[in-house]
């Protein structure tokens, strides 16, 4: 790669820890589509794997202590892994743009619909029902596009978890179906010398910006969590559609 492609891995990574600490996703879904426009999605979601995967597992240690409030994280994960195997081998024969412009017309249409019912709260019998098949989406997205953020957050955010929990989760949604993903991208063969110096790049930005942000969040509850995580929701359809039309 070339030192001004670099330099975008290194902003995009830099951004997406940031917010990925604050809400507990958001990485991917900024670093993926950015990094796309200079190196292509292939590139952008073999950079992103390593140093996403360490990014969940460092959150999820970190608030590990909201573990005993969590809802359906066995199943979650475990047809989220699923998924990830699917959507992984499929990565370099399925198209990604209809996958994409649908799953952004769905996170509008949720958040259109949490402003206008704030009080949005998913029962555990929905949630105990359909989390099977929401984790298999997400791993499928995970695998494909390496950006499964807008279906977890989405999904867990009609929970109403306390902010340590929700933060929990999604990483540890995040964190295995990631590794699979990862691990499978590596027994074919994916990493090559430019996308590894890439990856470093990626890695020192995220090993030193999300701790900043960790900081930052322990500050933050209640509605302002919630809008922030809105905020960053709505941010992952533009990108989504950004990167289908670009």
């Amino acid at each position: 790669m070339t030192s001004t492609q670099l330099l975008i891995v290194v902003a995009a990574s830099a951004a997406g820890a940031m917010v990925k600490s604050v809400t507990g996703m958001g990485y991917p879904v900024i670093a993926v589509p950015l990094i796309a426009l200079v190196a292509g999605v292939q590139d952008a979601v073999m950079v992103v794997a390593i140093p996403n995967v360490a990014a969940n597992i460092y959150m999820c240690w970190e608030s590990r202590d909201g573990r005993s409030e969590s809802r359906d994280l066995r199943r979650l994960i475990g047809f989220g892994s699923l998924g990830a195997v699917v959507g992984t081998m499929a990565l370099v024969r399925m198209p990604d743009e209809p996958l994409m412009m649908l799953l952004a017309a769905t996170i509008v249409v949720f958040v259109i619909q949490f402003v206008r019912n704030p009080e949005l709260r998913l029962s555990e019998e929905a949630t105990h029902r359909w989390s099977p098949a929401v984790g298999f989406v997400a791993g499928c997205m995970q695998g494909a596009i390496g950006v499964s953020g807008p279906v977890v957050a989405t999904w867990m955010h009609g929970y109403r978890l306390k902010v340590r929990t929700y933060i929990h989760s999604v990483t540890f949604i995040f964190g295995v179906t990631g590794l699979v993903q990862l691990v499978i991208l590596l027994a074919q063969g994916q990493m090559t010398r430019d996308r590894a110096v890439a990856m470093a790049c990626a890695s020192v930005t995220v090993a030193v910006v999300i701790p900043l942000g960790v900081r930052f969040r322990n500050r933050l509850a209640g509605d302002t969590f919630d809008h922030l995580v809105l905020a960053v929701i709505l941010l992952s359809a533009a990108s989504l559609v950004l990167e289908v039309l670009t």
